[in-house]
């Protein structure tokens, strides 16, 4: 099976995983599944065909051999494809250079990391029903926001700018690609607007400091069933869904490419001692020329400060 074969696979299993987990959940037993096409069908525990198996509480799981090539991309993607209205996930994702700095200060960043690294970007925008994005984000890059380069239907797109400072030039509030929510903070929001281009205004509280709730955004789109959501960037953003304790995973795609100073990645409050610093249970793979840290936020620290298992070479 070629490179391409085993790729298409390990995303059609994504995406059906994707799609049948609200009915797995339903369902409140364990079972595992073969892949047909792009539809999953129920098998007997431990069949030869089985790719996937669902545990109520815990979700998805891969059903492959450790040194099947089709089971990274499903172990990558499995724990967001997992996440349901009664379990729901919130997701970022940030890509930056080797010295912490996702774009150099004039804005530019495409691209910091490589061609895959934009790929998982796309099929995370297709495995969640609502990606985020910062004013900054809009103003620098004029990001569509679509799953144009996977196979996928569009998330709903939520531009955060609590000032109230772009303009409706851009492109995610002149398209008809997706349905598109402008939020804004409500002491900068004008009166009585409903409309914004063609996106959706919406107010939020907020303290009147440029800044919003991020836990009162979460709110606002389970409220609107969304029960995955991707916050897709910038720095300043992310950060303000991890200070808040607003995110369940952080994806961090750091490429081998020194920056010297720009535009920041995570930046949280400083902490006086390192043991009152976050150190997250994680996962790494490799991505094309890049490496990305799954942190699962969710889970608690992990109690190991140090690596358990020998230096490895692993690119």
């Amino acid at each position: 099976m070629s490179e391409a074969d085993r790729g298409d696979f390990g995303w059609r299993g994504v995406v059906a995983a994707a799609a049948y987990a609200e009915q797995a959940e339903r369902a409140n037993r364990p079972q595992a599944f073969a892949l047909d096409g792009h539809s999953l069908r129920a098998v007997a525990g431990g069949a030869d065909t089985a790719v996937l198996t669902w545990t109520p509480s815990a979700g998805w799981a891969a059903a492959l051999a450790d040194d099947d090539a089709r089971k990274p991309m499903l172990d990558l993607y499995l724990p967001i494809c997992g996440a349901t209205l009664a379990r729901p996930i919130t997701v970022a994702h940030l890509g930056q250079s080797v010295d912490g700095f996702i774009a150099t200060h004039a804005g530019e960043s495409r691209w910091v990391t490589g061609h895959e690294n934009v790929l998982h970007m796309h099929r995370l925008r297709a495995l969640c029903d609502a990606v985020v994005v910062g004013a900054g984000t809009v103003a620098a890059d004029d990001p569509q926001l679509t799953t144009r380069l996977v196979d996928g239907g569009n998330p709903l797109r939520v531009v955060l700018d609590p000032t109230c400072r772009l303009g409706d030039h851009h492109r995610v509030f002149q398209d008809d690609a997706a349905e598109t929510i402008y939020v804004c903070g409500r002491t900068a929001m004008p009166s009585a607007e409903r409309r914004f281009g063609r996106a959706e205004v919406i107010a939020l509280d907020d303290a009147g400091d440029g800044t919003l709730d991020a836990v009162g955004v979460v709110r606002l789109l389970r409220e609107r069933g969304c029960a995955r959501v991707f916050v897709e960037g910038g720095g300043v953003t992310v950060s303000m869904f991890l200070e808040a304790n607003a995110l369940d995973r952080l994806h961090v795609t750091i490429a081998p490419l020194l920056i010297g100073d720009g535009r920041p990645a995570i930046r949280l409050p400083p902490r006086a001692a390192l043991g009152d610093c976050h150190r997250p249970r994680y996962r790494v793979f490799r991505m094309g020329g890049d490496v990305l840290f799954d942190l699962d936020l969710a889970s608690g620290d992990d109690d190991a400060a140090s690596p358990s298992e020998p230096i490895a070479r692993v690119i």
